[in-house]
C-alpha cells in the first residue's frame, strides 16, 4: 500500500518529525526521535534504490495533479544513489555521534539542533526527488539554512565567522541559480524539468538561454565548492561539530553537483549547440586545478579537519573531471565516485570525532600516540584512508579505475589526465601517511596534564557505539570495493540517462 507513496514519504518523514523534535525536552529524546526518522528515511532510500535498478523510474504526482500543472516527484537511478548517500550519512552520523553532540550542545539547545538536522535532511532528499526546478531551489534553501545552524551550533566560536562566509557564498550561489531558472521560465513557460526539456529546443540558442546556462552553472558550482569557488568549505568543515562535519562532508556538495549534472546534461547539452564543448572546456581545467591544489594544500595542512576538507576539494575535482569528459564512461566514474567518496570521507570524519574525545584537539601534533590508545578506531580510520587513496580492494579504487579508463578513451589528452590522477593519488598517500605517522610514531598526548583535554571517562560513555558505527562504514568501504553490483549498476544507469541522445 505504501510503495507508490515512497518518493513522497522520503521527504515527509523527516519534515514532519522536525517540529515534533523541538517539543522533546528530556535529554536524549530529541536525538532518539531524529535518529529514528533518519533510519526510516534510509530504509525508504534502500527500497527506492532496489526499485529503480535496471533503468526504471518512479514518479509521484502530488495531489494527483498531472505535470507540468502539478508538482511531480521523480526517482531514477541517479537520484536513488544520492538518496542512499544522504540518508546513510545522516543515520551513521546520528547513531555514532550521540555523546559527541551531547558534549558539544547545551541541553536547552539540543532539541533545536536536531530539528535543524532533520530540516537539512529534508532539504537534501527533497532536491534528490524533485522534478521541478523551482522546488529544487526551495529545498536548496531549506537545506542551506539548516546547515548554517548545524555548523554554527557547536561550542567553537570560530564557526560563526566560517558560517557567515558560507552564508554569503551560499546566498550568491542560490541567487545565481534562481536568476537562471527565472530566465529559463521566461523563455519556456514551465518549471517542470521534463516539460522544460521538451520546450527548450525552440529557444535554445537565444541570448537569455545562454545567459541562464551561465548563471545556473556558476551558482551550482558555488554550492558544490568547485575550485576556485570552494573558499567557504575548509573552515565550515573545520569548526562545525565533528559528527555534523561527517554528515555534511558526505553529501552536501554532492547534492549541488547532482543538480548541476542533471540540469546541464538533460536540458542544456541536449539542445544548446556547442554547450557540451563549453562544459568540458571550462570545467575540465577547473577540475584539474582543484585536484592538484586541493591535494597540495592538504599535504601541508596540520589541522586534521582542514586537511580532510581540502582533500574534499580534490575529490570534487575527480567527480567534475569525469563529468567533463562528456561520455558514458566518464559520467559513470564521476557518479560512482560520489558514492565511494561519501563512504571514505564520512568514515574519516567519524574517526576524528572519536579522536577528539580523548585529545586536546585534532591537529597532527595533538593526536600523537592515538593509535596505541584507540587501536581499533585507528584501524578503521586507516581503512577509510586507504579507500580515499584508492588502494585496490577498496571502494575508492573502483571509481578511480573507471575514471582512468574513461580518460584513456581521449588519446593524448586522456594520458595527461591519467598523469594528474596518479600524481594526486600519490599526494593522497603523502597526506594520509602524515596522519598515520603522527598517530603511530609521535610522542603520546598527555590527557591528564592538558587542561583543555576531555577526560577519558567521557569517551568511555560512548565508545561502545561510535567505533562500531565507524567499523560499519569502514567495512562498507571494503564491501563495495569487492561486491559493488548495486552502486555500479545505479551509476551506469544514471550515466546512460544523463547522456540521453548526446553522441
Amino acid at each position: 500500500m505504501l510503495a507508490p507513496h515512497l518518493p513522497m514519504l522520503q521527504v515527509v518523514v523527516p519534515l514532519l518529525m522536525a517540529p515534533f523534535v523541538v517539543l522533546l525536552r528530556p535529554r536524549g529524546l530529541a536525538w532518539a526521535a531524529a535518529t529514528m526518522a533518519s533510519l526510516m528515511a534510509f530504509a525508504i532510500a534502500i527500497v527506492l534504490a532496489l526499485s529503480v535498478v535496471g533503468d526504471a523510474t518512479l514518479t509521484y504526482r502530488v495531489g494527483g495533479w498531472m505535470a507540468p500543472y502539478g508538482i511531480e516527484l521523480r526517482v531514477d537511478a541517479f537520484g536513488a544513489l544520492l538518496l542512499l548517500v544522504i540518508t546513510g550519512a545522516s543515520s551513521m552520523a546520528l547513531l555514532g555521534g550521540q555523546r559527541s553532540l551531547e558534549r558539544a550542545l547545551p541541553p536547552t539547545r539540543e532539541p533545536y539542533y536536531f530539528s535543524a538536522w532533520l530540516l537539512a535532511l529534508t532539504g537534501f532528499v527533497g532536491i534528490a526527488v524533485s522534478a521541478d526546478a523551482f522546488n529544487i531551489f526551495v529545498f536548496m534553501e531549506v537545506s542551506s539554512l539548516a546547515s548554517y545552524v548545524l555548523i554554527a551550533g557547536g561550542p567553537d566560536r570560530r564557526a560563526l565567522s566560517a558560517v557567515f562566509k558560507y552564508l554569503i557564498m551560499g546566498t550568491v550561489g542560490a541567487t545565481f541559480y534562481l536568476v537562471g531558472i527565472g530566465l529559463v521560465y521566461m523563455m519556456t513557460g514551465t518549471l517542470n524539468l521534463a516539460d522544460m526539456a521538451g520546450r527548450i529546443e525552440a529557444v535554445a540558442d537565444t541570448r537569455p538561454m545562454i545567459v541562464a546556462a551561465g548563471f545556473i552553472t556558476v551558482g551550482l558550482a558555488l554550492k558544490a565548492a568547485i575550485f576556485p569557488l570552494h573558499i567557504w568549505l575548509p573552515n565550515a568543515y573545520a569548526y562545525a561539530p565533528h559528527v555534523t562535519t561527517a554528515f555534511l562532508a558526505a553529501c552536501a556538495t554532492k547534492v549541488a553537483l547532482y543538480v548541476l549534472l542533471r540540469f546541464d546534461f538533460l536540458i542544456l547539452q541536449q539542445h544548446l549547440s556547442g554547450h557540451a564543448f563549453q562544459f568540458a572546456g571550462y570545467l575540465m581545467p577547473l577540475a584539474v586545478l582543484g585536484i592538484l591544489v586541493g591535494s597540495g594544500v592538504a599535504m601541508f595542512e596540520r589541522d586534521l579537519k582542514r586537511l580532510l576538507a581540502f582533500s574534499s576539494v580534490a575529490q570534487i575535482g575527480y567527480m567534475l573531471l569525469g563529468a567533463s569528459l562528456v561520455s558514458v564512461s566518464g559520467l559513470h566514474a564521476a557518479i560512482l565516485h560520489m558514492f565511494n567518496h561519501a563512504l571514505a570521507k564520512g568514515g574519516l570524519f567519524l574517526a576524528v570525532a572519536a579522536f577528539a574525545a580523548v585529545t586536546s584537539g585534532w591537529r597532527l601534533e595533538q593526536i600523537g600516540g592515538i593509535a596505541r590508545t584507540m587501536p581499533w578506531t585507528f584501524a578503521a580510520f586507516v581503512v577509510c584512508g586507504l579507500s580515499l587513496i584508492g588502494v585496490p580492494g577498496t571502494a575508492g579504487f573502483l571509481s578511480k579505475w573507471y575514471l582512468v579508463t574513461a580518460a584513456l578513451e581521449h588519446g593524448a589528452l586522456g594520458i595527461a589526465l591519467v598523469c594528474v590522477i596518479l600524481l594526486s593519488s600519490l599526494m593522497a598517500v603523502a597526506y594520509v601517511w602524515r596522519m598515520v605517522e603522527s598517530a603511530c610514531f609521535a610522542p603520546d598526548f598527555d590527557a591528564e596534564t592538558d587542561a583543555d583535554s576531555t577526560p577519558n571517562r567521557d569517551f568511555a560513555a560512548f565508545s561502545h557505539l561510535l567505533p562500531t558505527i565507524l567499523w560499519i562504514v569502514a567495512l562498507a568501504n571494503l564491501y563495495f570495493g569487492l561486491a559493488n553490483a548495486l552502486p555500479l549498476e545505479l551509476a551506469k544507469s544514471a550515466a546512460r540517462t544523463l547522456l540521453g541522445g548526446l553522441p
